[in-house]
Parts: C-alpha cells; sequence; structure tokens
C-alpha cells in the first residue's frame, strides 16, 4: 500500500475527481477527511466510503472553501478527529459565469474566483504551519486546462486556474526547506458535471467548439477519472518525495516515473513560463 498510514484532507471530496481520487487513498491506506458544500451528497460519499474501507477512517465535514472561518474549522476539524495530516488535495473548483467577459454578472465571477483560488490559499494558509513543524507535507492542486491556455467566454475559470498553477509554483519555493512538496495535477477533460454545465448554458454562451467538445466527452466519454486519482496517489506518496512545483499532465505525462528524472525536474520542466521568439527559431526580440 503505497499511502498506508496517511492522513488526508481532500476538499470537494463528495463526488466526481474528488471521491475517486478519496476512494484512491483509501485502497491505498490512507486515511481520509472530506469536505464539500453540499451535506446530503457530502455524508451520502461518506458512507458509502466507509462501508468499503472498514479499516480505515472516513470523515467528512460540510465546507464553504470560498469562507476563511470555515476552513479554519474544516483544518482543526481534521486535526482533531486523526491528530494530524500529511497530506492536503485541493479539488474543490467551478466553471464560473458562462459567456462574454463584459456581460457575465461580476459577483458570479468574482464567486468563482473566491472558491477556485482563495478556496486554494485558505487551506494552505490553515495547514501550512502543522506542515512547517512537521517537517514534510504534500499539497496537490487540480489545475484544468485554463491554467495553461486560453478558454474564450469561460474567463473566471480560465484565469483562477492560472492563478492557482502559479501560487503552487510560489508555495512550492517558500515551502522547499521545511520538506513540503507543493504540485498540480492537469486531470485532462472529464465527463463531470461541469460537461453539463457547459451543454446547459449552449453554444451561444461557451462557443460552438467548446460546446462541441463537450457534447462528445458527454456521448463518448472523456479522460478516465482514475488517470487524475492515481497521479494523486503518486505525488502524495513517499516515491515522489522532492519532486515540487510542477503542473504535471495526468493524461499525458509519465507521472508514475517522474522520480527516476528528480535530477532533470530541477529546472522549468512542467512549469508555466514566458516563450520568447528564440524558444521558435526566432531571431528578433528579447530575452
Amino acid at each position: 500500500m503505497k499511502l498506508k498510514g496517511i492522513n488526508s484532507l481532500i476538499t470537494g471530496g463528495s463526488q466526481g475527481l474528488g471521491k475517486e481520487i478519496a476512494t484512491y487513498f483509501l485502497r491505498e491506506g490512507a486515511n481520509v477527511v472530506l469536505c464539500a458544500r453540499t451535506e446530503k451528497d457530502l455524508f451520502a460519499t461518506r458512507d458509502e466510503l466507509a462501508g468499503q474501507f472498514p479499516s480505515q477512517k472516513v470523515f467528512a465535514k460540510p465546507c464553504d472553501v470560498a469562507s476563511e472561518p470555515q476552513v479554519n474549522d474544516l483544518v482543526a476539524f481534521a486535526l482533531r478527529e486523526l491528530g494530524s495530516l500529511q497530506v492536503l488535495v485541493l479539488n474543490a473548483g467551478v466553471y464560473g459565469p458562462m459567456g462574454a467577459m463584459e456581460s457575465v454578472p461580476l459577483e458570479e465571477w468574482r464567486r468563482a474566483l473566491d472558491i477556485n483560488l482563495y478556496g486554494v490559499l485558505f487551506p494552505c494558509r490553515a495547514l501550512i504551519p502543522h506542515f512547517k513543524e512537521a517537517g514534510h507535507g504534500k499539497i496537490i492542486v487540480l489545475s484544468g486546462g485554463g491554467a495553461t491556455s486560453p478558454l474564450p467566454n469561460i474567463s473566471a475559470y480560465a484565469a483562477s486556474k492560472a492563478a492557482v498553477v502559479r501560487l503552487m509554483e510560489t508555495l512550492a519555493e517558500e515551502l522547499r526547506a521545511y520538506h513540503v512538496d507543493v504540485n498540480a495535477i492537469a486531470p485532462g477533460a472529464l465527463a463531470t458535471r461541469l460537461v453539463d454545465e457547459v451543454l446547459a448554458a449552449g453554444p451561444e454562451k461557451v462557443g460552438p467548439a467548446f460546446y462541441k467538445k463537450n457534447q462528445q466527452w458527454k456521448a463518448t466519454g472523456a479522460t478516465p477519472l482514475s488517470l487524475g486519482a492515481g497521479a494523486a496517489v503518486y505525488l502524495a506518496s513517499a516515491q515522489s518525495d522532492g519532486i515540487t512545483g510542477k503542473l504535471v499532465s495526468a493524461q499525458w505525462d509519465p507521472w508514475e516515473r517522474l522520480h527516476e528524472f528528480k535530477n532533470d525536474l530541477a529546472g522549468d520542466i512542467y512549469t508555466l513560463r514566458r516563450i520568447v521568439p528564440g524558444d521558435r527559431g526566432k531571431t528578433w526580440g528579447g530575452k
């Protein structure tokens, strides 16, 4: 078992990828605390997983990750129930408003940033002192396509996901001396409730191309949840110790073997960076 005796906190854990990650963690011997906003779904998932894995501890507490007081209560609850935490998985997220940026409700745009960006910041702030005192920890952020390429008509999601990846990279440097590894996973296109939200919004709001992609994902399936969950297990395990500050694609990168290339990962591989003309064989422009 790769995570035997590991205690973890997973946000957005009641359904979709968060639930899949929790299942994989429990299968590998971890104990989990789950949070989500919808109490009914959260407790149903807790009971289901506790029944499947009677040898492990499964706790749940409703929490809006955009609320710092609620997040602080959640972390205190997790530490009280499990005694310690070694892994924090930040999965909670929303698409936010869909449509041209100048037309979407500004409050909905801000709310998406509150959940996607501050919903990463607040749990990190609450748990980092515990990790520092322990001299070890793992923080895993679930990113998305909006972090590395534009997403027209879903601007709040794209902006917030790019922000959390740069936050991840920055925290990795801040926490390197404390042996706290901070990484992000791009899980690929997932056939979760977010696909249904895009289809409900319609091509007029999200654009015909993105709408068509989501139709295809709904009809034929998308990236398996198992890839993102497996990558999370790897990044939570001792096998990945020392790998930090990386955005890893669950679908395209050989994440199962990254420890074999640890020396090569000391540079800017798997990071956000600026592309200059020289990177594309051009002789004009600066560095």
